[in-house]
């Protein structure tokens, strides 16, 4: 009984067939491998299909949003078209997601300068289950709903070319988020990865000090 359970219930957070009296865990964890999703894109100008294995042997920053066509949305994604060259230049690639379909990504595409100077993928998650896996769907419940529900808040996911996640930042979906910043971490992770045992201070920059952590450093800094 219980296997054609598993055959015949599709759990509604993460789309996938299984026992509905098993608990669906898919929170990705720093230092773990993404889940391997496969998903629609839009990119300049075309629907394609990907999955985040796609992208290994790169640097990946996947980056959540709560919809097209909206406010402090197109201000992130144009910021973002505006560094990609950099990104690229240290061999890394955005990916953006929203719970909107690839049409809708077109038809904001087709409207807004901003978003038509976008060349990175914009993946699409209508289902809410990338968003869900990653921690950043608003779910609503029975007596508190909320005008975000079924939406992404703002995250931004730093992610190494063996596909294990190296940074989260989650924000309330009022507050707009700093690609600079965002590259500057990037740039601090691929430091440290390759610079075996050292560590990156606050606001570190290229060129900066880095630390070796030891009981030498306890409480001289």
């Amino acid at each position: 009984m219980k296997d054609i359970m598993k055959n015949n219930n599709r759990c509604k957070k993460c789309g996938e067939f299984h026992d509905i009296t098993d608990e669906c865990i898919l929170s990705v964890r720093i230092g773990q491998v993404i889940p391997d999703y496969e998903f629609e894109v839009f990119q300049k100008g075309e629907v394609k299909t990907m999955k985040f294995s796609d992208m290994r042997g790169k640097w990946a920053v996947i980056v959540f949003y709560p919809a097209d066509f909206t406010f402090v949305c197109p201000t992130e994604l144009e910021e973002l078209a505006k560094l990609y060259p950099k990104f690229k230049a240290i061999d890394t690639e955005i990916l953006s997601f929203s719970t909107d379909t690839v049409f809708v990504h077109k038809a904001w595409h087709d409207t807004s300068e901003g978003i038509r100077a976008i060349e990175y993928p914009m993946g699409a998650d209508p289902s809410g289950k990338i968003s869900y896996a990653f921690g950043t769907l608003v779910e609503g419940g029975e007596l508190h709903l909320t005008p975000d529900e079924g939406l992404s808040l703002r995250g931004t996911f730093i992610i190494n070319p063996e596909g294990l996640l190296q940074s989260i930042e989650i924000n309330d979906n009022s507050l707009g988020r700093s690609s600079r910043e965002t590259f500057r971490k990037l740039q601090a992770a691929q430091y440290v990865a390759t610079h075996d045992g050292k560590v990156c201070p606050a606001s570190w920059q290229p060129g900066d000090d880095d630390l070796t952590p030891g009981l030498d450093l306890v409480g001289k800094l």
